[in-house]
């Protein structure tokens, strides 16, 4: 822990003594310099309370700590906090700098009456003028410099600086939020730790390192960041990524001597002590001794780590290799994503998948629907599945009108929410944020809403269409495998009392550089992201049956600020428009 912070742990942890004392924690290493569990960032970042949008614009409150890092705009926008705390940390230097130019001053001119009159004939004393400024030289200036406050007056005002931007700035759950993204990218793209460290996207291929996307701009990582990543797996007992992260944190600060910087939070008897016990629970009893067997060689005289040593060797004398051999690191399973493979290879293949869109029925032409506003202007359609109907409008939206969608929407953007039950709540498998546009017949979401009308040739007015969503992806932001459509009586789709989403119109409004991709599980391909182009499919069929075949999922974002608009249409108002087949199993 920094040293800036110990006394503030030590005095938040004399109030929190009922915590738990060592034996009741086990091996379990502490975190920080006391046994209250407080992290320097909990200390940091109290919780509070903001409001969120609904999955229909419903208000809901949430408690929450931290949203930006749900959204990439959120965390650009952060780029000009930290540009304001460069100025005020440039303020403090330069008054630090005049404040030591004063003391050098003053030293300068000590040593010099040292060097030069003091070391003269003795009857330098003699002369009252010389007697008097060394008597009032130790009297009040050298307590002027001892105890002067201009230090601490400097140092107030950074602080006081940095207080006025601390709303803006990250909280707990954006640093926690940000690690899982890269443990999210790491999992979905099959990438390696050892390279992600070093700035690099890689994954192994045939025993070979290859390059999944080579960033223009990207930075390594320090021993402290690793730390961090494998801090918030270790917490929530997922020890595959905690090893991993916790193992390149050590190679790190091994590599700068185990030197502390100002700005760190760990040290490398902080990622010993969380490794060590990583690959205990692993079952990785001997690494585990070693790697503690080396922090005791910095911290001889932690209790807590001898125990632990002593307890490490009598298992692997008393214990059974297989008994200690444990399951190894492996990843943690999900109790609610049971596509996950499938769902991951088609967002490393990224569109690729030969045996889908090989298939001959397929094809790509000028559309026009029969509609008189089309004839003139066909859109490009590209039909990517038959089943379900899948189709790609080319050139759907101008620069201008994508622009114009994102601006009108980034005031309201809130942490986007998920169906739970009756009600919305946010989700580890949806991180974004979204906000609900309404639209005039002159402005662009109207002007979009009639593209979409006589592309599709439905009622898209509300309530037979939402309102237009507007989604922007975060750091590794996705959202995991689900249906469009409502599949419980219960959801929240039928707020609008106009039935189930019949069908999904996905307009792009950017590009990424890598990642992103919508992917359609049960199908079996995947879509890559297309400035500009939009995406349509049925998500019912014709009797009203949901598809299953419909299940998709939004690929995380690897490279890129991921921007979409979505239009839900139902079923109501659509008799005309799209009628049922005669044939009730249709």
């Amino acid at each position: 822990m920094n040293r800036r912070w110990k006394l503030i742990s030590e005095q938040i942890c004399g109030l929190h003594r009922s915590c738990g004392s060592s034996e009741q924690r086990g091996a379990q290493p502490l975190q920080g310099d006391c046994s209250c569990g407080l992290s320097v960032l909990e200390m940091k970042f109290p919780t509070c309370v903001y409001l969120s949008w609904t999955l229909l614009a419903v208000a809901v409150v949430h408690l929450s700590v931290g949203e930006m890092y749900t959204s990439l705009l959120n965390v650009k926008q952060a780029i000009s906090v930290e540009r304001k705390l460069i100025d005020y940390l440039r303020t403090y230097i330069d008054h630090e700098v005049e404040r030591l130019e004063d003391i050098k001053r003053f030293y300068a001119k000590v040593s010099n009456l040292h060097t030069e009159l003091y070391k003269g004939p003795g009857t330098a004393m003699a002369n009252p003028l010389v007697a008097f400024t060394l008597i009032k030289r130790l009297h009040s200036e050298w307590l002027n410099v001892v105890y002067s406050n201009e230090a601490q007056e400097n140092t107030q005002a950074l602080r006081s600086s940095y207080e006025e931007e601390e709303a803006e700035l990250p909280k707990l759950e954006d640093l926690q939020g940000a690690a899982k993204g890269l443990m999210r990218l790491q999992d979905v793209y099959a990438l390696q730790v050892t390279s992600l460290v070093k700035g690099r996207f890689q994954r192994v291929t045939n025993g070979e390192p290859t390059d999944v996307y080579l960033p223009t701009v990207s930075i390594p990582l320090s021993g402290d960041d690793c730390f961090l990543v494998g801090k918030v797996a270790y917490e929530q007992g997922d020890y595959y990524h905690s090893v991993q992260w916790l193992e390149e944190s050590v190679r790190l600060f091994r590599g700068t001597g185990g030197e502390w910087s100002p700005e760190n939070e760990g040290t490398l008897e902080d990622a010993l002590d969380h490794l060590a016990f990583s690959h205990f629970k692993t079952g990785n009893v001997s690494y585990a001794l070693s790697l503690s067997q080396e922090l005791l060689h910095h911290d001889p005289l932690n209790g807590r780590v001898l125990q632990n040593v002593e307890k490490y060797e009598k298992l692997l004398v008393t214990s059974s290799a297989t008994s200690l051999r444990g399951d190894g690191l492996r990843r943690p399973t999900s109790s609610y994503l049971r596509t996950r493979e499938a769902y991951e290879t088609l967002c490393q293949t990224r569109g690729s998948q030969p045996a889908h869109f090989e298939n001959p029925k397929l094809f790509c032409d000028f559309f026009t629907n029969n509609h008189p506003g089309l004839l003139l202007l066909p859109v490009r359609r590209e039909v990517l599945s038959l089943q379900p109907y899948v189709v790609l409008y080319h050139d759907f939206i101008t620069d201008t009108e994508a622009e114009d969608i994102k601006g009108l929407a980034q005031p309201g953007l809130r942490r986007s929410v998920v169906a739970a039950g009756e009600k919305q709540a946010t989700a580890e498998y949806r991180i974004s944020k979204s906000a609900w546009l309404k639209g005039s017949a002159q402005s662009t979401v109207g002007k979009l809403d009639h593209k979409i009308s006589m592309l599709t040739g439905l009622n898209v007015r509300h309530p037979y269409g939402e309102y237009l969503q507007v989604v922007n992806y975060g750091i590794g932001g996705h959202y995991e495998p689900h249906f469009d459509h409502a599949t419980s009586a219960s959801s929240p789709v039928f707020k609008l009392k106009t039935g189930n989403r019949v069908a999904t119109f996905m307009i792009y409004l950017s590009s990424v550089e890598a990642g992103g991709s919508t992917a359609f599980i049960y199908a079996n391909f995947s879509v890559p992201v297309v400035e500009k182009a939009a995406i349509f499919w049925w998500n019912l069929h014709r009797n009203g049956q949901g598809d299953e075949d419909t299940l998709h999922a939004g690929c995380p974002v690897l490279i890129g600020d991921k921007w979409v608009a979505n239009k839900w249409i139902h079923e109501h108002g659509q008799e005309f428009q799209h009628r049922c087949s005669l044939n009730p199993d249709e």
